[in-house]
């Protein structure tokens, strides 16, 4: 079996990706794949130290509303889709997978040139403009969450990487603050935007500081690769890192966590029963806001609007938050349980399957 990954940009992408990756090859260890990427975006690092081989286009960005740059799109898709021809013609793909992002289209397309299966994951509650196109000439259409209006959609949920559906927060606590330089008994406030970062989340929380030392809470703190974060000195650790690597660890350290809404966000924290202050990205399509809707609804987490986390916002919350056992026990029992955490080997079953009737 040989398969095509496209997919790339931020982990939104190439999380679910690699959890697949990951799934293909227990499923057949045999198998041959390839990854689809462009040259600007994260897979260009975490692809490769996963073991897979990456193929990079050009990337062809969709622009959400008519300017300028739109008369420019259909030259750029044709160079890409032909750079994408030239790769599949040399790897012989049996099946296609796409998860949206701007590789995905020349991708989409040079499967229905090539007349080869396509198989189209969608990771958020509303789709991406890559993966309604994609959508409509697939194969077979996988959604992260129920009610994703995409033609053909079968609910499978979020591939997830085997170290996060298998963690068990208790057993890895200690080993994981022990990681990131954290104290093991205090109560630990995880805050992160995401593989960017995320501006706001880093000023508010980081401006709220001295309010979480003083009740005793330490904080993780992923500002993101160009984030900055300059929190008071208190005497609780206050660890800032650009980016983390094993997400295993930042959960299992946490007992709260400040987050965007993006779906591995939403679907990691839920999964492993981490609660959740989520804080949705305030532009797109509000994707982000009905990724997280369905825990807030259980009681898994909590909402705030961006607009309205401020530093004077989180010091007045969090800390009583974080200190809460009882609360957050709580929370953690509602969350689990709620989204599937097999969906990185019901998305390979379907690829094989589709792989196969190729071969047919």
């Amino acid at each position: 079996m040989r398969v095509l990954l496209a997919g790339g940009g931020t982990a939104g992408h190439t999380s679910p990706l690699l959890a697949t990756a990951d799934a293909l090859r227990r499923l057949d260890p045999d198998v041959h794949i390839t990854c689809l990427g462009t040259p600007r975006g994260l897979e260009n690092r975490v692809v490769p130290e996963a073991g897979y081989p990456l193929e990079l286009v050009p990337p062809v960005p969709l622009p959400r509303k008519p300017n300028a740059d739109l008369v420019r799109v259909p030259g750029r898709l044709r160079g890409a889709v032909k750079e994408t021809l030239a790769i599949f013609d040399r790897v012989r793909p049996d099946v296609v997978v796409g998860y949206g992002g701007y590789v995905s289209m020349p991708a989409y397309l040079a499967a229905r040139r090539r007349k080869l299966p396509l198989v189209v994951h969608e990771q958020n509650s509303l789709p991406g403009l890559a993966n309604k196109a994609g959508a409509r000439v697939a194969s077979r259409v996988a959604v992260s969450f129920p009610d994703t209006p995409l033609k053909g959609a079968e609910y499978v949920g979020l591939p997830i990487r085997r170290m996060i559906s298998t963690l068990d927060r208790a057993a890895l606590r200690a080993e994981a603050r022990a990681f990131f330089g954290l104290d093991p008994d205090r109560p630990t406030l995880v805050v992160t935007g995401g593989s960017q970062g995320a501006r706001r989340l880093n000023q508010a929380v980081s401006g709220a500081a001295r309010a979480l030392g003083e009740a005793g809470v330490q904080v993780l703190h992923v500002v993101g690769p160009k984030g900055e974060a300059s929190p008071e000195q208190t005497g609780a650790p206050y660890v800032v890192v650009p980016y983390v690597d094993r997400m295993d660890y930042a959960l299992a350290a946490a007992d709260l966590m400040v987050c965007r809404g993006g779906a591995s966000s939403v679907v990691e924290a839920a999964a492993t029963g981490v609660p959740a202050i989520f804080v949705p990205l305030p532009i797109g399509n509000g994707e982000q806001r009905m990724n997280a809707s369905a825990i807030v609804e259980a009681g898994g987490a909590l909402m705030v609007d961006d607009a309205d986390l401020t530093a004077d916002r989180v010091a007045d919350t969090v800390p009583a938050l974080a200190t809460d056992e009882s609360r957050l026990a709580a929370m953690s029992a509602a969350a689990s349980g709620l989204v599937p955490r097999d969906a990185d080997d019901k998305l390979a079953a379907i690829v094989a399957e589709e792989a196969g009737r190729a071969g047919r």
